[in-house]
């Protein structure tokens, strides 16, 4: 299982007192996957007495995403004289081993939080970089088969981000993998508001959709005799393709329905045009089965 780490780091992971001799890890290396802001500062600077403590708070507050490595410049000369560091405080930002910004002099409280702010977005947001993987876990295994892991690894995401879209259609595809359809459905429901109308809630709508049609389906072979027996039987066409959509024959169930709006397209309130959207919904938009049907009824409608 995966497991989601949302225990905040230690202020010493983010905030640490560096040498001329543990620049290069402290700094360079650990740049490399999270900036690194380094202050130059003296024990007789007054002015380093303001910026450290806010500098300090600034990388606290941005929870992991930049840390903060402390040179008294008067102990290590070395990297203060390779930067040019002419006058204290200095700053100076690095990303991926290099310097990308920095400041002289002491700053507002405000221009400090900018300035950290602005360093943290150099590198993303580790937290959505850790949920999209999640995710991206949860559908391999979703895929493989293993829905129960994956339906416990969506909703370990829920109980990080409650309103992430993908991992709530994620948790009632796999409780559909299951053919638990009614807690796919109780699922659905109790989706936040604000995500109600997302597309991948609405694919998973018209899925559990179909799949209660899957749950009636009638034999695919009865059917399909019963239409080429009297192929102006509507309902049986109708039949025909819930049940082909159920054994896994999309493709042919389109089909069946192009067919049925093309010799009736008004039967039953359009029947077949809703069944249509039905299935395209349930499907990425750029599956070959729904780019193809959706052409072909586009030709029926307007001809």
């Amino acid at each position: 299982m995966l497991e989601l780490d949302a225990t905040p780091k230690p202020a010493e992971d983010l905030i640490k007192d560096g040498t001329d001799a543990t620049f290069g890890p402290d700094v360079i290396e650990a740049s490399q996957t999270v900036p690194v802001i380094v202050d130059f500062w003296a024990p007789w600077c007054g002015p380093c007495k303001t910026l450290g403590p806010a500098i300090e708070a600034a990388v606290t507050k941005a929870g992991g995403r930049v840390k903060l490595v402390k040179i008294d410049v008067d102990a290590n000369p070395t990297y203060a004289g390779q930067l040019r560091v002419q006058s204290i405080p200095t700053v100076y930002a690095f990303f991926q081993g290099q310097p990308v910004d920095g400041f002289q002099g002491a700053l507002p409280p405000s221009e400090i939080d900018a300035f950290v702010e602005k360093i943290a977005a150099l590198g993303g947001d580790p937290e959505a970089e850790g949920l999209a993987a999640a995710i991206e876990a949860a559908e391999q295994m979703l895929n493989e088969g293993a829905a129960a892991d994956a339906a416990e690894t969506f909703a370990a995401i829920l109980q990080e981000e409650p309103a992430n879209a993908p991992a709530y259609a994620g948790l009632v595809r796999s409780y559909l993998a299951l053919d638990d359809i009614d807690q796919a459905e109780a699922i659905l429901n109790g989706a936040p508001a604000e995500i109600s109308t997302d597309p991948a809630l609405e694919a998973v709508h018209a899925q559990i959709t179909l799949a209660r049609e899957a749950a009636n389906a009638g034999p695919v072979a009865e059917l399909q005799a019963a239409v080429e027996a009297e192929p102006g039987n509507h309902q049986a066409r109708f039949d025909l393709a819930t049940a082909l959509h159920a054994n896994g024959k999309v493709e042919e169930a389109v089909a069946e329905l192009l067919e049925l709006f093309r010799r009736d397209r008004e039967w039953n309130d359009g029947a077949a045009k809703t069944q249509l959207f039905t299935i395209f919904d349930a499907r990425e938009a750029n599956d070959p089965i729904v780019l193809n049907g959706r052409r072909k009824l586009s030709s029926l409608i307007f001809a």
